[in-house]
């Protein structure tokens, strides 16, 4: 595709998984279409790859049902503000990367105004709330797919989809050394270690730091020769996650001592444990691809959690990934009451002990191989070859 006019291509991130995605993709359009302009809602590296930011990525990060509610006058006035300025600069394509309420929300304008729309990661819309993909059908003209099941789903109803893999994936490296890892992060080479990762929102890691920190302090009585290494994903993250191990450490104050905080390096901190405690999430998937033996927790606000639970709006049978991309339990998750020291603690030493350590790497081996398939390239080709068959339509 060529033009001489500098298209614009807009984009819509909402959190750090989406700048990743969203900075990757320039970088892949760009070697595209050279001429391309970019911009919209973005974060630090969306930025450094070359993006106008309209708006701050950080200020649409906001996770749940009801815990957005707080923040709906600022998001209504960025989402004016976006939608205004869409219309009046009329992009070649909006491609809301990730961010799906916001997102899918605004869309149906621009599509209706004739602007080709993508999301690129599709919803969990096979995992609840399914009637939703009739109108994500109707809000854009594709849906880039991260997982390989997703695909399938959209085309018994018609939405246009691709499979394009996933990013993290074509990143990872396929086999990962602890000695390196722990080599890296200055730690001590031998020793057991137990990696946490309490998210990166800070209600997620609200919710989660003080089981985690109990968990933590449940296994160093069970096993006091057990090190720990905390990866947190910013500055108010990790004071979250101080205070509750300074709370769980008035009953066990070795605990501080077998604890060792970092910021960011979840990827090097996961690589340099035996076993990781985690968020469910993104880093579940990091996890799958560093290939080791985790315990998923999921635990949302009360009204949230009300509904999925009392409504039946959740159909999926797992919500940790290399559960649903196996589609069995390879690792054991836990959800709101389940995610307590005495049910996380015993499943931490099961994982840390089992058996079929060398067969659950080769499972995770495979399906890094599946995803691994240069996603960001694939989908800027879908994005092209989207763009140019509009183009040969009017």
């Amino acid at each position: 595709m060529t033009s001489s006019d500098a298209p614009l291509i807009v984009l819509v991130a909402g959190e750090a998984s989406g700048d990743n995605l969203g900075a990757q993709l320039i970088i892949a359009l760009r070697q595209r279409i050279p001429q391309a302009r970019f911009a919209g809602i973005a974060g630090s590296r969306m930025v450094a790859a070359g993006c106008e930011a309209w708006e701050r990525m950080e200020n649409l990060s906001v996770m749940g049902l009801f815990e957005i509610i707080p923040h709906l006058p600022r998001l209504l006035k960025i989402r004016r503000q976006l939608i205004d300025r869409v219309l009046a600069e009329r992009p070649a394509v909006y491609v809301g990367v990730d961010a799906k309420e916001f997102n899918l929300r605004i869309a149906p304008r621009f599509k209706e105004a004739g602007i080709p729309t993508v999301q690129y990661v599709s919803p969990q819309v096979w995992a609840w709330r399914q009637g939703r993909v009739n109108t994500i059908g109707r809000a854009v003209d594709l849906v880039l797919c991260l997982l390989p099941f997703e695909k399938p789903f959209y085309d018994t109803h018609s939405v246009h989809a691709e499979f394009v893999g996933h990013p993290l994936a074509d990143v990872v490296p396929m086999e990962l050394s602890a000695e390196t890892a722990r080599y890296q992060l200055a730690l001590p080479e031998r020793g057991q270690y137990v990696a946490v990762l309490p998210g990166s929102r800070q209600g997620e890691v609200s919710r989660l730091s003080p089981d985690f920190a109990q968990t933590m302090a449940w296994l160093l009585h069970e096993r006091p020769q057990l090190r720990f290494i905390a990866a947190l994903a910013n500055e108010p993250a990790r004071r979250i996650f101080e205070e509750a191990l300074e709370r769980a450490a008035l009953g066990n104050p070795a605990l501080l001592d077998r604890v060792t905080l970092i910021n960011g390096h979840a990827q090097t901190v996961m690589a340099a444990s035996d076993v990781v405690l985690l968020a469910s999430g993104t880093a579940t998937l990091e996890a799958t691809l560093v290939k080791r033996p985790m315990v998923v927790a999921y635990r949302l606000g009360m009204l949230t959690s009300f509904l999925l639970k009392h409504l039946k709006l959740f159909k999926a049978p797992f919500f940790a990934q290399p559960n649903l991309l196996a589609g069995r339990e390879l690792v054991p998750e836990f959800f709101n009451a389940e995610v307590r020291a005495e049910v996380l603690g015993p499943a931490v030493l099961q994982q840390l002990e089992r058996a079929d350590r060398d067969q659950l790497v080769q499972t995770f081996t495979s399906i890094h191989e599946t995803l691994r398939r240069d996603a960001s390239a694939r989908a800027a080709d879908a994005i092209v070859d989207l763009l140019v068959k509009r183009r040969l339509s009017v």
